[in-house]
């Protein structure tokens, strides 16, 4: 019998499953049959694909809160936040099969009336994915709607901590009737896995959420058979608050940014940049919101804020809390920890820091948790400066009234998600991806189909 993984409740440490892992003669049997079953899933029409997700997504819809509720399980986050997720991940797939009927080719003029030149698409082959745990459902729709929908067939690596919303949703989609070849799970452990896809000569692509780290030894390693690689990596979102702001609306937007998935979202807030001349009202009123929010099992009522997923994510960010309040730091909600490393549980109460510096590590590392550490400015281009100050570039946020502020940070900020006055910009219809070292393509828009194609070029000559 192969070696077992057993998946826990992040807010219990309860069992709730134990799942077979893939050995390696199984994941390059699945690779293989993938690989064949691209060469007739790719010559089916374009209707009969977007059928096909549509399927799938109406029956992920009719099984939200059963998805939503594994998935809390599993992950932590409360139900409200499961469920929105579940609509979010079906948004990805409907949204690629209209996308699906406009992969259009093109006509381009010749030199000479003897000539005709003709630019066409088609599916790039067998895509291999590896999706990470703090968004189970969406990130792996948000990459199985478009290899789909340019025809491409399909297998995923879930995360060891979540496999479970993974698993039912790959059901959900053979009960769709997207062939069981088409669409692939194996369960195995990172190490293990990713060799296999990136040395595979069946796997055309590879996409990838998750570290930075991972993320380059996944091109490195791609980079021996020329695949195709989607990197969508860390992040270290500045929040930026100028003296115009809308605090009321900043407070909020900052709570649903910061706290969401108990800060593990890759496009969370990570620093926040608040202006020095009301650096003191907004942190009062965002410090006091904080407090207020109720952190607990995601399963019970009025829960705000789950579990962090792990002993060794509540470790740094347990760390980073430490290292800010060593360096002057003063905590203004939270900071206190309610956890038990025997029974496997780990929660953070939400925590604001303010008197932040640079030299504290929470504003060089992404933390990956719900604490908000607050750093002053004093103008525009400072905050451009501390923004930009990172090798990362995924998301960032700045809140004005200010058209001509708004265009500059726009203009100057390098990140390739940006958020005015708004700070949940995600959505299926609009490109997600950064800049720097947060990533290479994007996902989600019309941009996110094309690293499932390929160009080719017709000349026709004699004519």
């Amino acid at each position: 019998m192969n070696e077992l993984l057993t998946v826990t409740n992040p807010a219990t440490g309860d069992v709730l499953a134990n799942i077979e892992l893939d050995n390696e003669s199984t994941i390059e049997r699945k690779l293989k049959v993938g690989h064949e079953a691209f060469k007739t899933f790719s010559k089916t029409s374009t209707y009969a694909r977007a059928a096909l997700l549509n399927r799938w997504a109406e029956l992920v819809l009719e099984n939200q809160e059963s998805l939503a509720t594994l998935m809390t399980q599993e992950n932590g986050k409360p139900l409200a936040e499961s469920r929105g997720e579940v609509a979010y991940a079906a948004s990805y797939l409907t949204w690629f099969a209209e996308e699906a009927k406009r992969l259009y080719g093109r006509t381009v003029p010749a030199n000479g009336t003897d000539k005709r030149l003709i630019v066409t698409r088609q599916a790039i082959g067998l895509v291999a994915a590896i999706t990470p745990w703090n968004f189970p459902a969406a990130m792996m729709t948000r990459k199985a709607g478009p290899a789909l929908a340019a025809g491409c067939t399909f297998i995923v690596k879930p995360a060891e901590d979540t496999p479970l919303t993974m698993i039912r949703l790959v059901e959900l989609a053979h009960e769709a009737g997207i062939p069981e070849d088409v669409v692939q799970i194996v369960n195995g452990r990172g190490a293990d896995v990713g060799p296999l896809f990136t040395k595979s000569p069946y796997v055309r692509k590879i996409t990838f959420t998750g570290s930075t780290p991972v993320g380059k030894l996944l091109i490195k390693e791609s980079a021996e058979t020329v695949k195709g690689v989607s990197m969508e990596l860390g992040g270290h979102a500045p929040f930026i608050i100028c003296e115009d702001a809308d605090i009321d609306a900043a407070v909020s937007a900052a709570l649903a940014s910061k706290f969401r998935n108990a800060g593990q979202t890759c496009v969370c807030a990570n620093r926040f940049l608040v202006h020095e001349a009301i650096v003191d009202v907004f942190s009062e009123k965002f410090a006091n919101a904080a407090k207020n929010l109720k952190v607990g099992n995601g399963l019970l009522p009025d829960v705000d804020v789950g579990p962090v997923i792990n002993q060794k994510g509540f470790d740094k960010i347990v760390a980073q809390i430490e290292d800010a309040k060593r360096k002057g730091a003063t905590v203004l909600a939270g900071g206190t920890t309610h956890h038990d490393a025997d029974k496997g549980f780990f929660f953070i109460h939400p925590t604001v820091l303010g008197n932040v510096t640079l030299k504290m590590d929470i504003m060089h590392e992404e933390t990956f948790g719900p604490v908000a550490p607050i750093m002053t400015f004093k103008d525009d281009q400072e905050a451009v400066d501390i923004a930009n100050g990172t090798p990362f570039g995924l998301a960032a946020y700045f809140f004005t009234q200010d058209y001509r502020r708004g265009i500059h940070f726009q203009e100057n900020l390098d990140f390739g998600i940006l958020g005015w006055n708004d700070g949940l910009p995600s959505t299926a219809q609009a490109p997600f991806g950064g800049m720097k070292e947060s990533g290479i393509g994007s996902e989600g828009g019309s941009e996110g189909i094309e690293p499932y194609l390929e160009t080719k070029y017709l000349s026709i000559g004699g004519l």
